[in-house]
């Protein structure tokens, strides 16, 4: 029997309509599905029916990914693709398996002899670099950064210098929550000469992408980044 293949299906990064960020074939693609694999179900659920698919969502398959899944979870959620039926995997936010649990599934199918199929969509990370004006050959997405200090600090720091030695473009991520802190930590703990970009609301209609030297930053009013999406790049000067 033909196996199916896994669709990497990318969620919207914002409640701007589809149309605004998703190719009209990648939704006719999607709204032919009927298994799922998601995050959460409830958001999933929500997303599948801004696209309109046909079906009542009842009526469809989604099965949520373990945080940490085994190559048993893995197997037991791809089943219907072993049965021949074509399955979409979808995160909380942007494209699947960046940055979450669902590179494990992906790995598990090329283990398994499934075909993985990529699917156009939005990308934090992405957009925020091609909006940020920092060195779009290096980069580095090093997810979440620790929480609190002394530890997120170190962290700073050493990403502060490393980015100057090979001049590389950092990239990470913060729950919405705690953004202000994080900005305050690098106006702190990075090099003046350091270039921050702050990409929030990616594609909605608050988006705003804002780069300037950590020297700069600290004389400008705080912007406003709680319960707002961010990616924060930045790029240090090898001259600091």
């Amino acid at each position: 029997m033909n196996r199916g293949t896994l669709l990497l299906l990318p969620v919207s990064l914002s409640a701007a309509s589809w149309v605004e960020w998703l190719p009209a074939h990648v939704r006719d693609i999607a709204c032919s599905i009927n298994y799922f694999i998601v995050e959460n179900a409830k958001c999933a659920r929500a997303e599948i029916a801004r696209l309109g698919h046909p079906q009542p969502i009842r009526n469809l398959s989604l099965s949520e990914l373990p945080s940490a899944p085994t190559s048993a979870d893995c197997d037991r959620l791809l089943a219907p693709a072993f049965s021949g039926h074509d399955v979409a995997l979808m995160s909380d936010a942007g494209c699947p398996a960046v940055a979450d649990p669902g590179a494990l599934l992906v790995r598990r199918c090329h283990e398994t002899g499934i075909r993985v199929r990529p699917l156009i969509g939005p990308s934090s990370l992405m957009l925020g670099l091609m909006a940020s004006g920092l060195e779009g050959q290096r980069f580095s997405f090093h997810g979440y950064l620790p929480a609190r200090d002394p530890e997120r600090a170190i962290k700073i720091v050493a990403l502060d210098k490393e980015s100057a030695r090979v001049s590389q473009t950092q990239l990470f991520i913060e729950t919405p929550y705690r953004n202000q802190a994080l900005f305050k930590a690098l106006l702190e703990h990075c090099q003046p000469k350091t270039r921050l970009c702050l990409a929030s609301d990616l594609t909605a209609p608050t988006e705003s992408v804002m780069t300037h030297r950590i020297s700069e930053w600290r004389g400008m009013p705080t912007p406003q980044l709680d319960k707002r999406p961010t990616v924060f790049l930045m790029l240090a000067d090898s001259r600091n």
